[in-house]
């Protein structure tokens, strides 16, 4: 079977936040806490996870005196992503009645 299963991509809000990442080339955390509507540690948490796999980068800077921490894909969590999109393309395509 081409594609891989990949259990970072099991959670709901890490699925989206790499659906996101995929289409933006930077996104912050605040904008994420907004469309995902999750709570700054539910966010935060998941955040860390995808981190720590090397999926994404994180930036932080300031805008003015406000601190912005902005996130983006790795080219490692970006082909993670896509193995997992294909794993479950096939896996619906076998299971079509």
């Amino acid at each position: 079977m081409k594609g891989t299963y990949d259990k970072a991509f099991e959670n709901v809000v890490r699925l989206r936040v790499m659906s996101i990442l995929m289409v933006n080339t930077e996104y912050d955390f605040n904008s994420f806490k907004d469309l995902l509507e999750v709570t700054d540690g539910n966010l935060a948490s998941h955040l860390k996870n995808l981190e720590k796999q090397e999926y994404i980068s994180v930036n932080k800077s300031f805008v003015g005196r406000k601190p912005m921490t902005a996130y983006t894909a790795t080219e490692k969590g970006k082909k993670a992503f896509q193995e997992h999109l294909e794993f479950l393309e096939i896996l619906i395509k076998e299971n079509k009645l």
